[in-house]
């Protein structure tokens, strides 16, 4: 059984910077990719910032400049560092990874709880 657990968000003042954390825990082989994703109150959900093992990013128009996403391999975790934060960056920021069981077996897609970021305008 594969988990990710995401760190708390929070309200934070426009302008100001938060960091989300997330941590893969449980039984695999290995984490590959890890993305962060967004969804706002009666929006789809929104690609934020995505993170390959071997650390290529790929971010959102939106968040260029702003985010920072980084991993940690040996501890399973990836990372979020939002600033200049904007009242359109409100939303449920959910963590995504995808996680080989085996070693020479398929990923799966695991999804985290999500993590509320509130940004009052």
């Amino acid at each position: 059984q594969v988990q990710l657990v995401e760190s708390a968000g929070g309200l934070v003042q426009a302008g100001g910077s938060l960091r989300l954390s997330c941590v893969a825990s449980g039984t695999f082989f290995v984490v590959n990719a890890m993305t962060w994703y967004r969804q706002a109150p009666g929006k789809q959900r929104e690609l934020v910032a995505g993170i390959n093992r071997d650390g290529g990013t790929n971010y959102a128009d939106s968040v260029k400049g702003r985010f920072t996403i980084s991993r940690d391999n040996a501890k399973n975790t990836v990372y979020l560092q939002m600033n200049s934060l904007k009242p359109e960056d409100t939303a449920v920021y959910y963590c995504n990874a995808f996680v080989s069981p085996l070693p020479m077996t398929l990923p799966r897609s695991i999804w985290g709880q999500g993590t509320q970021v509130t940004v009052p305008s």
